[in-house]
């Protein structure tokens, strides 16, 4: 089963927050976020919007972006900004790769992205709209990478509770 990661720089918002942990847990993503937080884990609009999923969830804590690169050498990186080059949908996404994407108010830092041109990537938009959510924007390029592996290990099929389903 394909494993992503999910790289959050510097969240500002803890609904966002708790809905991409909801999201993490459902497809075995792990989470790692990048301090500073603009909230406190603890806070309940983090707990609320993550249920109780939240105790299930492998998530990782950074100090600053230099931490966060430093433990992971060599490691693959995909930086979503609404100021990429290419769309998430012409890159291959690997095993073990990571997925960042950056805060509310700014994305990530320019700096960085000029740094990764190459693995930099945005989800096509009107040009009336700044941005996209980004609890949205996670769920829509963690599930290209899922789709990518043929949602491996995952359940495809649902089940009615009082009906069964006609073949």
């Amino acid at each position: 089963m394909a494993h992503f990661n999910i790289v959050l720089h510097e969240p500002e918002i803890p609904s966002n927050t708790g809905n991409i942990g909801r999201t993490c847990a459902a497809t075995g993503a792990s989470l790692h976020l990048i301090e500073p937080l603009g909230f406190h884990l603890s806070e309940k609009s983090v707990k609320r919007a993550g249920m109780d999923y939240w105790s299930s969830l492998d998530v990782t804590r950074y100090l600053d972006y230099e931490d966060f690169i430093g433990q992971h050498p060599g490691a693959i990186i995909y930086f979503a900004s609404t100021k990429g080059p290419r769309c998430y949908t012409d890159v291959s996404f690997e095993d073990e790769c990571y997925i960042m994407f950056g805060k509310e108010s700014a994305g990530i830092p320019e700096e960085i992205l000029y740094d990764n041109q190459a693995t930099t990537i945005r989800i096509p938009m009107l040009d009336t709209i700044r941005s996209l959510n980004l609890a949205n924007s996670v769920s829509i390029v963690l599930y290209e990478a899922l789709r990518q592996h043929n949602f491996e290990g995952m359940l495809e099929e649902g089940q009615l509770r009082n009906y069964t389903w006609r073949v």
